[in-house]
């Protein structure tokens, strides 16, 4: 069959319309559609991803170590690869204290004086590493198994795996609190995936979907624009046959018009109650809390209607993410202030619901830091050895997993690859990661690429 220029030219911008209305809107029975069959009985439904940009200090977290007070100011006595810009000094200890929580006697520092009082919901990996030093090759990594962009995400694999039961939300939203992470959207992408399981892009205020207000002055105007756009779509599938990305953007418009709806009154909050406001620290004292409470309300409202993953970026507090390459003190403090109370609000009022079974709650960071001083009071990257932590989903809280050096720096028990958490979480929602495939390349393409173990001391 001959096709002339325009007619390429024509389906191809189609095309590329269906792929950008499939990137913000992932209606229900498109997902379903293509929802894959559980390997096994699942743990959890839901994840929630509280993603620390720029690295938390493990060693001032959630892995104390008594060893930096002991030698506080001495060099550190062990060989130790170059570091992201390899000018550290001598060991610094702490500047935080830790206490134990809860009946498993969990060690937090205090940063966190809320979310210790969830001590005993918490599955702490204290063992995980990363294959990069570099925040955006790093952040990759951390969100698609590989530390190349184009690959699709952890959430797009979830929600591919999953399909979703929103009907009216996407499956797998971003709340961007202002600090998209280094690596940008491609690390919320879709990769070869088809484009309706990319993230889609909210803002943690009342308007948090841009240009999705109605233009039509009336309804009945703007279901007949609908029906005309389905018609016009359905006259180009007639002539190219099978297309995702066409098939996709007809059932999206519907989708986007119902959001019209959905959306102000999921980010209206107007059903929730003062005390759950507080709880999540809406009234907070400190401007980025109250942001990223909002964050996290909105993540728990998201889950209730149906959506499979919700990351959550950060806001700024005025300082570089967790990146303390010098003013640690102050930068921890900052970051640690802004999410304390919300974290412990979104674990809190999870379980009281009796969600938190059924939703894993991810936080973590692209790696961890240095046990040696950067400048005055600094610390540098390590992706050696760090902390994540999990509750609820299936996780066993009140874990302790793995163990770092006496200094912190390299993981020397029970060692994570972060293929082996995404194998892991892929288990509790289901699925065998090596079974969770698609064909792409001339192979089998998954998270987890040839690697990963399910850590069966994790789950409950």
């Amino acid at each position: 069959m001959n096709i002339t220029r325009r007619e390429i030219l024509s389906t191809a911008a189609t095309g590329f319309g269906g792929l950008a209305a499939s990137a913000l809107f992932a209606d229900e029975a498109h997902a379903q559609a293509n929802g894959q069959k559980l390997d096994h009985p699942a743990k959890a439904k839901a994840v929630i991803f509280l993603y620390m940009d720029g690295g938390p200090s493990q060693m001032d977290t959630f892995d104390p170590k008594p060893r930096l007070e002991k030698d506080h100011g001495k060099p550190l006595p062990m060989d130790v690869p170059p570091t992201q810009f390899n000018n550290n000094g001598t060991i610094l200890k702490s500047p935080w204290t830790f206490k134990k929580y809860g009946q498993s006697g969990l060690d937090v520092s205090e940063l966190f004086p809320e979310v210790a009082k969830c001590a005993d919901d918490l599955c702490v990996m204290r063992s995980m590493t990363s294959n990069f030093s570099e925040h955006t090759n790093a952040n990759y990594f951390l969100h698609t198994g590989n530390g190349s962009q184009g690959r699709p995400s952890m959430g797009a694999w979830v929600t591919y795996g999953l399909g979703s039961t929103a009907k009216n939300l996407p499956g797998y939203v971003v709340i961007n609190g202002g600090l998209i992470p280094n690596g940008g959207l491609d690390c919320f992408g879709s990769g070869f995936l088809p484009p309706t399981y990319q993230g889609s892009i909210f803002l943690p205020r009342p308007s948090a979907v841009a240009d999705l207000k109605p233009l039509e002055k009336t309804e009945a105007l703007q279901k007949r624009k609908l029906a005309l756009l389905k018609r016009l779509d359905q006259s180009i599938l007639g002539k190219m046959g099978n297309s995702s990305a066409v098939d996709a953007a007809i059932q999206n418009y519907e989708l986007a018009f119902s959001m019209q709806s959905a959306v102000p009154e999921l980010t209206g909050m107007t059903d929730e109650t003062e005390a759950t406001k507080k709880l999540y620290g809406l009234d907070h004292p400190f401007a980025p809390a109250r942001t990223f409470g909002f964050q996290c309300l909105m993540a728990r409202r998201m889950v209730e209607r149906g959506v499979r993953f919700v990351e959550l970026t950060h806001p700024s507090c005025g300082h570089d993410r967790w990146d303390q390459h010098g003013n640690l003190k102050q930068g921890h403090e900052d970051n640690a202030r802004m999410v304390d109370t919300a974290i412990a609000g979104l674990l809190k009022d999870l379980k009281a619901r009796g969600m938190l079974d059924s939703t894993i709650v991810l936080w973590g960071s692209e790696f961890g830091r240095t046990p040696m001083v950067q400048g005055s009071n600094g610390r540098d990257h390590n992706p050696f050895g760090f902390t994540v932590w999990a509750a609820g989903g299936g996780f066993k809280g009140g874990t302790i997993y793995g163990a770092t050096d006496e200094f912190g720096y390299f993981a020397v028990e029970n060692k994570m690859e972060m293929h082996d958490l995404h194998a892991t979480m892929l288990h509790l929602l289901g699925f065998d990661h090596k079974k969770l495939t698609v064909r792409f390349g001339g192979r089998d393409m998954r998270l987890t690429d040839v690697f990963g173990n399910v850590i069966k001391e994790l789950i409950v």
